[in-house]
């Protein structure tokens, strides 16, 4: 009880999500505080205590998790990253980590990082889970229109991915990754980087609830 009651008081006092056995809230379920998008910030919005996602412009839009900096973006090396997520019908959509602003295209599509693929298009190969266009998945695990639980553990040159706890990816990034030239920075860093989530076009729509981040060494 003693616990509960201090995790409460934290929460009052620092208007944040208070810390428990290592994991933080990302998102408040209020607001988009701790959060930034690199264009067409309307694309994401808080509805019914979701995080909703959804291009308004006609090129890609991402938003990047800042945490409690005022500016610039927070590198995080090594984590797990938890949500719970759920798609409309035919929808692509995808979570950025070791990331950055820098965009690769008039698409606006990120440079740098990984991407972990979320899509319940039927026209686009690369199924939930897939770590895009390094480990591709042929065929979706789930139903995204349904609610479904998505972890994302990178620790050193590993990457895991979990798919309502069943794992769909275990990569581990070779030396001097070969990589096409148009995805040349989908590398891990050493400094690490953004996690991110994008809003992929005007007819894809993601909810986001109950993510959570646990920093590792």
């Amino acid at each position: 009880m003693t616990r509960i009651v201090f995790t409460i008081l934290l929460f009052a006092i620092s208007g944040r999500p208070a810390m428990c056995d290592g994991w933080s809230r990302l998102f408040n379920g209020t607001d988009l505080t701790g959060w930034k998008a690199n264009n067409t910030s309307d694309s994401f919005s808080v509805v019914d205590g979701l995080l909703r996602v959804q291009a308004t412009g006609r090129t890609a839009a991402h938003l990047f998790f800042t945490g409690d900096r005022k500016t610039g973006i927070e590198p995080i090396k090594n984590f797990e990253l938890k949500a719970v997520a759920r798609s409309e019908p035919e929808s692509n959509g995808g979570i950025f980590f070791h990331t950055d602003m820098k965009v690769r295209n008039a698409k606006k599509h990120l440079a740098n990082g990984y991407e972990v693929q979320l899509n319940s298009s039927k026209t686009e190969n690369r199924k939930t889970g897939s770590l895009y266009a390094v480990v591709d998945l042929a065929t979706s695990p789930i139903d995204e229109t349904q609610w479904f639980s998505i972890r994302i553990l990178v620790n050193g040159d590993h990457v895991a991915v979990f798919i309502n706890d069943e794992q769909v990816i275990n990569y581990t990034e070779p030396p001097n990754p070969k990589r096409p030239p148009n995805r040349a920075g989908r590398v891990l860093k050493k400094t690490g980087g953004a996690i991110a989530l994008q809003a992929h076009d005007r007819n894809s729509v993601w909810y986001f609830k109950d993510i959570q981040m646990k920093r590792l060494p």
